[in-house]
């Protein structure tokens, strides 16, 4: 059995298309679009490549883009401030810290203070604790936790009573996934969660009809951990060396370095020879997630213009 390859790039593209047309006829209707804000401490070179494509996504579904840049050196409170400013700034749809924050900064103190009808991540208390409610559907949810639903609907398979194994349960992908996964009192999905410290790991994810993992170990799930025909989504998100065939990192010529290459959580060449439908990495879960985090700010939009 070969899997059928979940193609992220074409399901983001679809999402996109239908927030393009969205925003254009409320813009006609509001006179206004919405206002994503990314807040920034420091210089990071992978925040700033990060944020570069956040600002070109926003700007081709027409959503307006500010990027506050803040000194390294700012002070908890002074970042909290800042946050406090866009909250009651009315033109302003959704907050963005971009990580990594200086480690002098707790980031969960930080988070608690985004308002929860301008939180585009779902990631602060409020958002997450509507999780657990499965009759009340919070404002948004955590995007990369959105993305994987949205990947398991374009597949068509019920999930109900399914064997579901989550490997992670970090708090803005692991735990969500799986509350989302138990969000329906009928219809949800027989979910189990491990982590990088659950023994005999393989237990159970040869158990798994749908294995999603989200770990951020390159290698961790083989081909003989899966069980024949499973559902694999990968959320791992890992850079390492390009190796020759004698296992020897490839140096680039230019700089001297080792050649790097993006990877998820799972041996991509062997999976894909067991499971019923794999995600790539890249070009599965990500730029799903990107789209996402376009229609959390629409929604909040949706909101905030219509009461």
């Amino acid at each position: 059995m070969t899997a059928k390859i979940i193609d992220g790039e074409a399901i983001a593209k679809n999402i996109k298309q239908s927030i393009i047309s969205e925003i254009s006829d409320l813009k006609q209707r509001y006179g206004s679009v919405p206002k994503l804000v990314a807040i920034q401490v420091g210089e990071n070179p992978a925040s700033r490549v990060y944020v570069k494509n956040q600002q070109q996504s926003c700007t081709e579904v027409g959503i307006d883009y500010l990027l506050e840049q803040l000194p390294e050196n700012i002070t908890e409170q002074e970042l909290v401030n800042c946050i406090n400013k866009f909250n009651n700034d009315t033109k302003v749809t959704g907050i963005i810290i971009q990580m990594p924050l200086p480690q002098h900064i707790n980031i969960k103190n930080v988070r608690m203070n985004i308002s929860y009808k301008k939180d585009v991540e779902g990631i602060t208390p409020a958002s997450l604790g509507m999780l657990v409610y499965s009759e009340t559907k919070p404002v948004t949810a955590p995007c990369t936790a959105l993305a994987v639903i949205e990947l398991l609907k374009s597949i068509n398979i019920p999930l109900k009573g399914k064997e579901t194994v989550v490997v992670g349960h970090s708090e803005i992908v692991g735990k969500p996934i799986t509350l989302m996964l138990l969000s329906s009192l009928l219809e949800s999905a027989t979910t189990t969660v491990c982590h990088i410290a659950t023994q005999n790991l393989s237990e159970h994810t040869k158990r798994a009809e749908i294995l999603i993992v989200a770990v951020g170990k390159p290698g961790l799930i083989k081909g003989d951990m899966i069980k024949e025909g499973a559902v694999v989504i990968d959320v791992g998100i890992n850079r390492v060396a390009i190796k020759d065939e004698s296992g020897n990192p490839v140096i680039d010529d230019k700089t001297g370095k080792p050649k790097m290459k993006t990877v998820g959580d799972v041996v991509y060449e062997e999976c894909v020879q067991k499971a019923s439908y794999i995600t790539p990495v890249p070009g599965g879960v990500g730029p799903v997630t990107t789209s996402i985090l376009l229609r959390n700010t629409l929604q909040l939009w949706k909101n905030q213009i219509q009461g």
